[in-house]
């Protein structure tokens, strides 16, 4: 059985608590239990990238989800973090093969990011799982190497 990974930033953890719940009953609904998924927690999305290449350079894990929020602020902080989260994630995925969900909110106040983890519609960490799962597919299709 295949076993995966989900990375939670902690930052605004009010959002990732909503897109952790999200890629859990993702992966319930595909039948794959919980045993076959790892949870580990970090400051923010900035150290996402770090975990994420660890892992997918393993080999454990058939697929990552990557789960946080980045709102908007007064200061470019934002466009930092949330750029290179992005691009280290990119990279890894590339440079391994192995599928990252990116469910990272990138939100310009607060009310969008409670859009988007499943509190008034739709939950970016349940589309993150499905993915990774979506990709892994695809991937197993074509022979991942």
């Amino acid at each position: 059985m295949s076993q995966y990974l989900i990375i939670a930033a902690r930052f605004n953890e009010f959002i990732t608590n909503s897109l952790l719940s999200g890629a859990q009953s993702s992966f319930a609904d595909a039948d794959i239990s919980s045993k076959n998924v790892d949870i580990v927690w970090v400051p923010g999305c900035f150290e996402i990238p770090t975990v994420a290449a660890k892992a997918a350079r393993s080999g454990k894990y058939s697929g990552i989800v990557c789960l946080g929020a980045v709102i908007r602020g007064e200061t470019p902080h934002f466009d930092f973090v949330a750029g290179e989260c992005a691009r280290g994630l990119m990279n890894i995925a590339v440079e391994t093969t192995t599928p990252i969900g990116f469910g990272i909110l990138t939100t310009d106040n607060a009310d969008q990011a409670l859009a988007r983890c499943g509190i008034k519609t739709t939950n970016k960490g349940r589309e993150a799982a499905q993915t990774v799962l979506m990709t892994q597919k695809a991937l197993l299709k074509i022979g991942k190497e």
